[in-house]
């Protein structure tokens, strides 16, 4: 019986160790929104090859820039413009060697999957029909940066200025589209590619609107340097490159 016993106890262990997962390292990385769904694979494929753990946070690059001013815990920035990574650099805060320009996007009008309501060129965004452009905020995240930028090259924000809703984010935006409460919105291409709720309406040419680039770096108070290093690495390798263009991503060389 008491033989019996011990083994279960043995079992009991075993399964507690087995369950739980030692990471050689964990890396904070702060990534754009815009970057979810392909960082979260990358990750996962990165973590079963290094034994490394990968934290995403991800938000508005505005909102994430801040915090690491602020002196949040994070070894990798990936910012979905390159003024956020301007503004770290400027105050000592990343890494430059390790900056590497690594993404492009471009710039999509969506409606709800069900709607009626026809966008043949941004110039419909004023007309009456659109009441309300939901738009991540075009004061400081890069997605409502880029099409503030887009509409007033093409003279039109003076005419649609009224009609925006600034949101947190431009998952926030493609949220507020996918609800039905705001008819069309302003977002990155692969944020729109990943939802089934919404449809392109109108597509803006790459020459077009603003250059759109998405630059990554270590921070220069990164805990784990060396580790964080060598994921900067993996997110410019061929690997890397195939998982996001399969989510719409310009791959830059």
């Amino acid at each position: 019986m008491k033989s019996l016993l011990s083994i279960r106890r043995l079992l009991l262990i075993f399964a507690c160790f087995a369950s739980t997962t030692v990471w050689a390292v964990e890396l904070n990385v702060f990534a754009a929104a815009s970057l979810t769904d392909a960082l979260k694979e990358i990750g996962v494929a990165y973590q079963q090859q290094s034994g490394d753990k990968i934290a995403f946070n991800f938000g508005a690059s505005s909102l994430l820039a801040r915090q690491i001013e602020e002196g949040a815990p994070a070894d990798i920035f990936f910012s979905a413009d390159e003024a956020k990574m301007d503004g770290l650099a400027a105050k000592g805060l990343i890494s430059e060697p390790t900056r590497k320009s690594r993404l492009s996007n471009s710039l999509v009008i969506v409606t709800s999957v069900d709607s009626d309501l026809k966008i043949t060129s941004p110039a419909d965004l004023a007309g009456n029909k659109v009441r309300r452009i939901a738009l991540a905020d075009p004061k400081a995240v890069p997605a409502g940066v880029y099409s503030k930028a887009f509409l007033e090259k093409e003279k039109l924000w003076p005419q649609v200025e009224s009609k925006i809703v600034p949101v947190d984010n431009v998952r926030a935006a493609l949220a507020a589209v996918e609800s039905g409460n705001i008819e069309v919105g302003m977002v990155f291409k692969t944020d729109a590619a990943i939802s089934k709720k919404v449809k392109i309406a109108f597509e803006v040419p790459p020459d077009t609107g603003s250059k759109i680039s998405y630059p990554m770096a270590v921070t220069k108070n990164a805990k784990q340097v060396e580790s964080a290093k060598k994921f900067v690495e993996y997110l410019n390798s061929d690997d890397a490159a195939k998982v996001f263009e399969k989510y719409g991503f310009i791959v830059l060389k």
